[in-house]
This record gives C-alpha cells, structure tokens and sequence, in this order.
C-alpha cells in the first residue's frame, strides 16, 4: 500500500473511535427515520410483486406447456388463463398499493423528518 492509502485507512478507522457530535447524531437520527418510511413499503411492493409475478408464470406455464396434462387436469387453457389473469392484475395494483404505503408513511413521519432536517440545514446544535 503506498502512503495515501495508509493514511486514508488509518483516518477511516481513527474516526470510528472519534466521539459524535450532534450534527452527526441527528444526520444518523434522520437516515435512519427516512429508512424506517421506505422498507415497509418496499418491502410489500417487493414481495406482493413477487408473488404477482410467480401466480402470472403459472398461468402462463399451464397455457403453453403440458404440466397440466402430467397433473391431470384435461383443459388447462381456461385455468390457465384465469390464473395468468389473477397474477397478473396483482402485478397491475402492486405499484398504486405501494405508493398508498409510502404515501400514509410519509405523512406519519413527515413533521419528525422536516423539523429535523431544518435543524441540521440551520445548523443548529
């Protein structure tokens, strides 16, 4: 390592050591609420998408394949279709499901969030 990168690394590891101001607090304090608007929502928009996306693949494979016939169901083209269509209209409100999280979480944090923030731009301690 040349001497720039030792400096940076012991610079990164001294600083852990450092005690916090308050302006770092609250930086902290304000990722961590911004993080704890978000993961709810992604984390339901991630999944409910997820499984949307999985019940669509279903349908489809029933439609265009023969696992239907090797389970023993004799028609698959009208399961398949009502499945494909179930998936896929949980594909279709899985994003305005996601924005109506997000938004009511927003709302609900939104003086916490807006009344620090406006402290750390102020500067105040």
């Amino acid at each position: 390592m040349n001497r720039n990168d030792t400096e940076f690394m012991v610079q990164k590891i001294r600083t852990q050591y450092m005690e916090k101001d308050s302006t770092e607090k609250d930086l902290s304090l304000l990722r961590e609420l911004d993080a704890e608007v978000k993961r709810p929502a992604n984390v339901f928009g991630y999944t409910f998408g997820s499984i949307g996306a999985i019940i669509m693949g279903t349908g489809m494979s029933l439609v265009m394949t023969d696992i239907g016939q090797q389970l023993g169901i004799s028609n698959t083209m009208p399961l398949g279709i009502v499945i494909g269509i179930i998936g896929m209209f949980m594909a279709i409100i899985n994003y305005p499901i996601y924005k109506s999280i997000l938004s009511s979480r927003k709302e609900k944090y939104a003086d916490r969030i807006l009344s620090l923030s406006e402290k750390l731009m102020k500067g105040e301690e």
